[in-house]
């Protein structure tokens, strides 16, 4: 038998699942991996959230809090959102089913720890890595436009076969 708490715990993932990134509508906070965790008090009236933002600066954060805190106030009389900061989010953190999410989208997911130009696996700190392949075309025929793209944690790239602008989301 699945205790209340635990029952409520899942409610308030399923529920999460269903909230969208305001920036990229297409994957959930979930999908993202930003939702760290989720703890439900005892007397299941209370939820605490923590969630990481893609980056420390993320100017969507607090649209993300908000869209939490009214999804969950349908489940629950409390809803406690905490910002933390600490482990940094990663990329790798992103579900498998969001990355297929961000290519259905038109955006190159990060392939991993990112690929270099030089076919490396394992990326130095400052360097954001390259998309496998273009999101439309499937092509690995692709040039950087600009190291900044719709959002701070996307790049600009085009394919040369297709010609087809895209974003890429960096590996943080």
């Amino acid at each position: 038998m699945v205790s209340a708490a635990v029952a409520t715990t899942a409610n308030a993932w399923q529920i999460l699942a269903g909230v969208a990134d305001p920036e990229i509508p297409v994957v959930s906070v979930v999908d993202l991996g930003i939702v760290r965790a989720v703890k439900v008090s005892d007397d299941q009236r209370r939820v605490v959230v923590t969630l990481t933002p893609t980056y420390s600066g993320c100017p969507a954060t607090e649209v993300i809090a908000h869209d939490v805190r009214e999804a969950l106030t349908t489940a629950y009389d409390e809803v406690v959102i905490d910002v933390q900061l600490s482990p940094a989010w990663t990329t790798e953190w992103l579900s498998a089913g969001g990355r297929e999410k961000l290519r259905g989208f038109g955006i190159a997911p990060p392939n991993g720890r990112g690929v270099t130009a030089d076919g490396r696996k394992s990326l130095p700190i400052l360097e954001i890595g390259r998309p496998e392949r273009c999101p439309s075309c499937g092509s690995t025929q692709l040039d950087e436009l600009s190291r900044f793209g719709s959002t701070p944690c996307k790049s600009l790239w085009r394919c040369e076969d297709c010609r087809e602008p895209f974003d890429y989301f960096k590996v943080h």
